[in-house]
């Protein structure tokens, strides 16, 4: 697989559900990208995936990829959750159907075009690009929110 890139992802929600954004940051070699989206009433999860979903998208090729993110939803979800839930046809094991399907296939798909590594942080923990995406996630909220 190709290049290295280093993917630093963050959601927030003003209430959840509320207006909502997403911040995620690349990084290859020397370069750096910050990407951000806002939706106008969305959940925390939905914004956590929302914007690996983004960050994958952005790549122009197949590459090597370590994500972090402070979402243990998020995590658990790509990395154990997902084999089974594929396999019940999108039914957890409470018998429901599993919330936020439509960002897990695209996550699914995307995920497999690439070699991806997933890292879990701590929210809030003083990690700088973890911190740096809350920030551009919530001041994004504050900017979109007011504009709507």
């Amino acid at each position: 697989m190709g290049k290295e890139v280093v993917i630093f992802t963050d959601g927030a929600c003003s209430g959840n559900p509320g207006p909502g954004a997403w911040a995620a940051i690349l990084k290859y070699g020397e370069h750096e990208k910050i990407l951000a989206g806002f939706e106008p009433l969305t959940t925390n999860n939905r914004m956590e995936m929302a914007a690996v979903v983004h960050a994958l998208k952005a790549l122009k090729e197949p590459c090597r990829v370590t994500v972090h993110t402070d979402s243990q939803y998020l995590k658990n979800g790509i990395t154990r959750w997902i084999h089974r839930w594929r396999q019940s046809g999108w039914i957890t094991s409470e018998k429901t159907p599993v919330k936020n399907r439509d960002l897990w296939e695209e996550l699914d798909v995307l995920s497999k075009a690439h070699s991806v590594t997933w890292v879990w942080l701590k929210g809030h923990s003083g990690h700088r690009d973890n911190e740096r995406c809350d920030r551009i996630a919530r001041n994004f909220i504050k900017l979109c929110n007011n504009a709507v």
